[in-house]
């Protein structure tokens, strides 16, 4: 039993009094049909060396007394590393904020050091950014008219009738031809907790977290052929989504149903995975058919992931990167004892465009390499001041 099924039983008790059920999964109108970015986003293009760097962060995961490390953290890999592009991969903030002010602060925190430096960034949902929602009234569609009122921010509005929240293709633009998009940052809502039952039959036993829906894997595919359709050719891309897919164990195991040390050293020479595995993957009981469509359309070329907040490795799944980022967020549970903080960090990709094909370097930057106190306790801030747009919001 992993350490997140304890720290997940309270958190579904307090959601599931306030959410009637698939509210998680609430289908709003939006104005994107296509799930880009608005027209007054940023836009990226690849730099004239055909160099583009992306960072993920993940489970940021606090309330509005954020850690203070947190933000240290970013903002040295921003300085350090300076991305043209950040995702923060789900759980940006969780339950704590008791009222709208302290969702829109623990927002604040954590996509201030990207609006400070004037970076792109977008987000994708986790299980926990709604955990607050009973006490604070603001459930993800709110969070998202938060995170659209920033200057650089780049999810799209929610689709009408599509699964999730803020589903969104995020372009980059060849740096040779202005009309030609070379790469595509795809972030999708893997949802929160699973359903009561379904037909009438529970979920004992099984994973409580979501998964993918149909509906969204079948958006991916018509997305991607429409893209392949407008630019003649299948646009590489990276995909973020919260949750780990089944693929992701499947790979670290070597098999389905393997668990013994000699398993784990065939999938780690197979697949020439490197990285840590600290806690065991945490899908979803339903096994989406995500990398299947993945593997069948041919341009994503690498699905990362956070959820499971002591795991950093990274693996080729049969022609596809499967990886993690590691917690990002100090007030998150981490490894045991004076361990704890060991892995925060984040995940930098390096992208070069090489003709129609993209090039992805990959590797994860850490705290205990930047100079950050990694010892054991909370360090909680004063929340950074909001800007005049999220004030009014």
């Amino acid at each position: 039993m992993s350490r997140r099924t304890v720290i997940a039983a309270g958190a579904i008790g307090a959601v599931s009094a306030a959410l009637p059920l698939g509210a998680a999964n609430a289908q709003t109108t939006g104005t994107s049909a296509s799930g880009k970015p608005g027209a007054k986003a940023p836009r990226l293009r690849f730099h004239e060396n055909r160099t583009f760097k992306v960072v993920q962060f993940n489970d940021t995961q606090d309330d509005e007394l954020t850690d203070r490390r947190t933000v240290e953290l970013m903002e040295k890999v921003l300085d350090q590393e300076k991305p043209d592009f950040v995702v923060i991969n789900g759980d940006v903030i969780t339950g704590g904020c008791e009222n709208r002010l302290a969702v829109k602060q623990a927002i604040n925190n954590v996509v201030q050091p990207m609006e400070s430096r004037r970076i792109p960034w977008a987000v994708t949902y986790g299980n926990h950014d709604e955990d607050s929602l009973p006490q604070s009234g603001v459930d993800e569609a709110g969070m998202l008219k938060i995170y659209r009122s920033y200057d650089f921010n780049m999810n799209a509005e929610n689709e009408r009738g599509l699964t999730g929240t803020s589903n969104t293709i995020v372009p980059i633009a060849s740096a040779s031809k202005q009309n030609r998009q070379a790469f595509a940052l795809w972030l999708i809502d893997s949802g929160r907790y699973a359903p009561g039952a379904i037909n009438g039959q529970d979920f004992a036993g099984y994973p409580t977290w979501d998964w993918l829906r149909m509906d969204q894997v079948s958006w991916y595919r018509e997305q991607s052929q429409r893209l392949e359709r407008s630019q003649g050719r299948k646009v590489p891309g990276l995909m973020f989504i919260h949750i780990a897919l089944w693929e992701h164990r499947f790979m670290w195991w070597g098999g389905v149903d393997t668990r013994t040390p000699a398993d784990a050293a065939r999938g780690k020479a197979r697949h020439r995975i490197v990285g840590e595995r600290n806690e065991d993957e945490c899908p979803g009981p339903i096994n989406s058919g995500m990398y299947n469509a993945i593997l069948e359309r041919g341009d994503v070329k690498g699905v990362f992931v956070g959820h499971d907040h002591v795991n950093d490795y990274c693996g080729d799944y049969y022609g596809v990167l499967l990886g993690y980022a590691p917690g990002t967020g100090f007030g998150a549970y981490g490894l045991d004892g004076a361990e704890r903080n060991r892995l925060r960090g984040g995940r930098v990709f390096e992208l070069t465009e090489n003709g129609d094909d993209v090039s992805i370097a990959t590797r994860v930057v850490y705290a205990r390499d930047l100079g950050i106190d990694l010892t054991a306790n909370d360090q909680p801030m004063q929340p950074l001041p909001l800007g005049p747009k999220q004030q009014k919001i």
